[in-house]
């Protein structure tokens, strides 16, 4: 007789039929465990090659960018190289070049000291010869006693002007022009083939009555002839001496004494807007000889800017 263990639903289960029921469970539970695990280990499995995968490709990703990061690493140190040079190249350039003109400026800050020096002395010696042409005059009046004395004076003043004050070849004294007059003087410009006209030839006859005049008609009298004189006198120059092509629009009147200049300006003032109105300048010794040193400083200005042009074009 079997052992029965129990009873389920009317049915006895015996002993033995509950070890073969346990043991199948169990079986089952133990195949149930091993599928379990298997399917863990697959996973497991395919998670580490997943985790395989993404470290491969971060090395991959790793590599690449170590090796982007070089090439920028060594554009970066060419450009840097490069505009290194490119600097120091550009530095020389601008040292060479302000090296030259700090140079060029030290040769003609020379020159314009020389010429300054030369100027003042030129000047100096103006002075000086003025100064002994001066005290050798006896008198105005006694040196202007004639007509003939009256236009060496006149024409002695002006020349000594002139010569100390420019170039030998730059003037030239009682040139002929090509209508046949003869000016004083005329003035070779640079850059211009005009020449500037300078008349000596003052009319002072009327000066001389009015410093003898006795009483006011004999002044008046004086007064008219002066207007008269000076009136035909800048006249006659402006129709001698301006020559289309050949002189300059502007004419020049030498007037030989700073007193007679100061004379005209004060009281003859329709004679100076006359002159204006024919371009007709008029100037005493001191006018004149700033009027030289303006000529002069624009014939070297104009020689410094020839020879620059030189060297450009020699260079």
């Amino acid at each position: 007789m079997q052992n029965i263990l129990f009873a389920i639903g009317g049915r006895e289960v015996s002993l033995g039929e509950a070890v073969v029921v346990g043991a199948g469970l169990a079986l089952i539970f133990l195949l149930l465990i091993t599928i379990i695990l298997i399917f863990g280990q697959r996973r497991r499995v395919a998670e580490a090659a997943d985790m395989e995968n993404r470290l491969r490709d971060l090395a991959y990703l790793q590599s690449e960018m170590t090796g982007r990061m070089q090439s920028v690493a060594e554009q970066t140190s060419s450009g840097q190289s490069e505009l290194k040079r490119a600097l120091n190249e550009r530095l020389d350039q601008v040292s060479h070049r302000m090296g030259q003109n700090l140079a060029e400026s030290s040769r003609a800050t020379g020159e314009n000291l020389t010429h300054l020096a030369e100027r003042l002395a030129v000047i100096d010696n103006a002075q000086r010869n003025l100064t002994e042409l001066s005290s050798r005059v006896v008198g105005l009046q006694q040196i202007l006693a004639n007509k003939q004395t009256r236009g060496a004076f006149g024409q002695g003043r002006m020349e000594a002007i002139v010569a100390d004050g420019l170039p030998k070849n730059s003037y030239s004294f009682q040139h002929t022009l090509s209508n046949g007059r003869r000016p004083d003087c005329v003035v070779n410009m640079p850059d211009s083939e005009q020449v500037v006209v300078i008349d000596a030839k003052f009319p002072l006859e009327g000066f001389s009555a009015l410093k003898a005049a006795n009483n006011d008609a004999e002044a008046r009298e004086a007064a008219a002839r002066i207007r008269i004189d000076v009136g035909k006198h800048i006249t006659d120059i402006a129709k001698r001496y301006r020559v289309l092509g050949e002189t300059q629009d502007t004419l020049i009147m030498f007037v030989p004494s700073e007193s007679l200049y100061a004379d005209l300006y004060e009281n003859f003032d329709d004679i100076i807007q006359k002159a204006y109105k024919v371009r007709v300048i008029i100037v005493s010794p001191n006018m004149l000889m700033l009027a030289v040193q303006t000529m002069q400083a624009v014939m070297k200005d104009a020689h410094m800017r020839h020879s620059a042009r030189s060297r450009q074009d020699d260079g």
